[in-house]
């Protein structure tokens, strides 16, 4: 068993605890279900008490256009560097609590623990930290998801992610209006970026690990389509006639499953949202609108799958009699998280006696989108049975206080050396 060193930075795991039952209680069910669709009124809420604990502890809350939100803790001077930190706080619809939720409060007390630390050492920090809430992480209320971290890395334009429209077509312009973070603050790109996240898979459950680090993020292609069909009576009209968009949608659903099947392990195809015209029990659907995901680590199989799925959206049209549109294609390509920032989670969880399990993410992190424009990381605690996006959702206090510490340590480590030793690292990896 390796020697464990004392944290350089002691985290509080009793005020990490209050500060995730606190996070809990907004949009929390008793059942353990999650409901803050992002920029709700419960998100809102969420964002105002994240906003006055950042007051309290004398970090400097600014908010963008996107409604990003930051808490800066100056620690090293205006012209330093930054590390940013966190993750989002907007959930699935009858979701989990800690997805994304934990990487943001996780956040607060890791930079509060290195600034305690740091200042009881009487010692200057090499760098400032900055802890984000994403907005529209989830992609669950408005599409895509990682919208905010998007906008802010420049790869999505300000004024399309503001016109994106709910079920109800409410915008997202909108949306921030209603509750106060149409923001208007210019925030630079950090230096670095690190997340703490929810394994989201039974990787380190199974194996009965605490901690993993994704090195590798899977790509993903996200189709909405739509049959269209013809609206008739479901009870005179013959079946030799009927125009059934949701036929059309049945057929194509199958075979996205057999795609799935025909990759082994490497590709994931889902469609997890239909949305059906005019909707009820005595009409042929006329429209039948697919939210259709295919994710794979492999740009190649990512690229074989789309082409398939084309075929089959031909085929499942013609064997409907119904016609089809691509209303809108989204694109995430595959990629790894930077090497200086796995070497050093790996350095410290090393040195608390924690493995540092090597991971994929197949889901997707606002780091993910962050990797283009900086050095970045997604970091990984275990989730209880691997269950992610579900009321059961669930990660032990004590394993969110193991992944809080290693953050914590590793910003005390860049406090110390600099965001210039991630790049040694890098080399040295």
């Amino acid at each position: 068993m390796p020697e464990t060193k004392p944290p350089a930075a002691p985290i509080d795991p009793a005020r990490l605890k209050a500060m995730m039952d606190k996070v809990s209680t907004f949009g929390g069910e008793p059942n353990g279900a999650m409901n803050r669709l992002t920029l709700s009124k419960t998100d809102g809420q969420a964002r105002d008490w994240l906003g006055s604990w950042f007051r309290d502890q004398g970090f400097e809350q600014q908010i963008d256009a996107i409604g990003n939100q930051f808490g800066k803790l100056p620690l090293a001077g205006a012209n330093a560097p930054v590390v940013m930190v966190g993750s989002h706080i907007d959930s699935q619809p009858n979701g989990g609590r800690f997805d994304g939720a934990l990487g943001v409060i996780s956040a607060c007390e890791a930079v509060l623990a290195v600034s305690e630390r740091l200042k009881a050492e009487n010692r200057l920090s090499a760098c400032n930290f900055q802890v984000v809430n994403w907005t529209n992480e989830e992609g669950a209320r408005f599409q895509p998801s990682l919208l905010g971290s998007s906008v802010f890395a420049g790869a999505a334009e300000l004024e399309w992610a503001l016109d994106r429209k709910d079920g109800d077509g409410v915008t997202v312009r909108q949306s921030l209006a209603e509750i106060g973070y149409a923001g208007t603050d210019k925030v630079a790109r950090p230096d670095a970026l690190i997340e703490l996240h929810i394994e989201g898979d039974d990787k380190l459950f199974k194996t009965g690990e605490t901690f993993g680090v994704f090195t590798r993020y899977w790509g993903a292609t996200k189709y909405r389509l739509a049959f269209l069909g013809q609206q008739a009576h479901t009870g005179p009209t013959p079946m030799a006639l009927r125009k059934d968009a949701v036929l059309a949608a049945a057929y194509l659903i199958a075979d996205l499953k057999e795609l799935a099947g025909a990759h082994g392990l490497d590709l994931h195809t889902s469609v997890g949202r239909l949305e059906v015209f005019p909707n009820s029990p005595n009409t042929v659907p006329s429209e039948a609108v697919l939210f259709i995901e295919l994710r794979s680590g492999s740009p190649e199989t990512l690229a074989e799958a789309e082409a398939s799925m084309k075929e089959s959206i031909a085929s499942a049209a013609a064997k409907a009699n119904v016609g089809y549109e691509v209303r809108s294609i989204d694109r995430r390509r595959a990629g790894g998280f930077a090497p200086g920032l796995i070497k050093l989670a790996e350095q410290v969880a090393a040195g608390k006696g924690q493995s540092a399990r090597r991971l994929d993410t197949i889901g997707g992190h606002d780091a993910v989108a962050m990797s283009e424009v900086c050095p970045s990381i997604v970091m990984a605690v275990r989730s209880q049975n691997g269950v992610i996006h579900h009321p059961t959702e669930f990660t032990t206090p004590e394993d969110q206080a193991v992944g809080t510490q290693i953050l914590a340590d590793m910003l005390y480590a860049l406090a110390c050396d600099g965001v210039q030793s991630i790049a040694s690292k890098e080399s040295s990896a």
